[in-house]
């Protein structure tokens, strides 16, 4: 009898084209992505420590294995980058940044990019459908990918915590997958939307606690529960309240 732990089972973006692999939730990493991911991992890191004097507080706070969803305030295109390089070995392997597809995967060079360097998996800011969320929750409960995210749904133009949407408590509700809130200060006055170009500005993250919700309802007000819970979560990590 076949050990259930070695049971085969087929890539979830088997038969796909290559261009539809890389726009694809389903995507999983092949040799030349992972190499990729992580030597730009590496260097991104290394650009945050030097230019931007990265200081993460509560560093322990992170997984080190997935499922996993690590959220926070979204105000810079750094923020994900900023995510991304906090995390550690089999964590960062196997996470995801969910990018905006009407900006990261419009074109070639940005879908390369965003796929093969980053590891980015598309959403669509409008209109987001709900077969797109189911996929990323199998995902999360089938145990072999965390996600980098953002609840608030767009960058905030002013750097001040907007609402976050609903979709999260989608994806967390009635299971058992640790939900991380993070803060990030500094990023806003790095590289706002609009910049050109990074100011060297300093950046810290701080990490919570991770947070369950396994017994919150999987249905719409469940979903806003854990929204809700989320928010209020990552507000109180701001050590510098407007």
């Amino acid at each position: 009898m076949t050990d259930p732990q070695f049971r085969y089972h087929p890539a979830g973006d088997l038969g796909l084209s290559e261009g539809e692999r890389l726009r694809s939730v389903r995507r999983e990493p092949g040799l030349t992505s992972v190499v990729l991911h992580h030597l730009t991992g590496a260097t991104l890191a290394a650009y945050l420590r030097s230019y931007h004097r990265l200081e993460v507080r509560g560093r322990e706070n992170l997984p080190t294995r997935p499922p996993f969803i690590v959220l926070s305030n979204h105000a810079s295109h750094l923020d994900a980058v900023i995510l991304a390089a906090c995390l550690r070995g089999g964590a960062r392997t196997s996470c995801y940044p969910l990018a905006a597809g009407d900006v990261f995967f419009e074109s070639t060079t940005r879908t390369l990019f965003a796929s093969m360097c980053m590891n980015a998996l598309p959403v669509r800011r409008k209109g987001v459908t709900r077969h797109a969320l189911d996929d990323f929750r199998a995902r999360l409960i089938a145990g072999d990918a965390g996600f980098v995210m953002f609840p608030e749904g767009q960058r905030s133009r002013t750097g001040e915590l907007l609402e976050f949407r609903a979709g999260i408590g989608r994806l967390l509700a009635g299971s058992n997958v640790p939900a991380v809130p993070c803060y990030i200060e500094g990023a806003f006055r790095a590289f706002p939307a609009g910049a050109r170009v990074p100011r060297p500005a300093k950046i810290v993250v701080t990490v919570g606690r991770p947070l369950h919700f396994e017994s919150t309802v999987n249905d719409r007000e469940g979903w806003q529960r854990v929204a809700e819970s989320l928010r209020s979560a990552v507000l109180s990590l701001n050590r510098t309240p407007n």
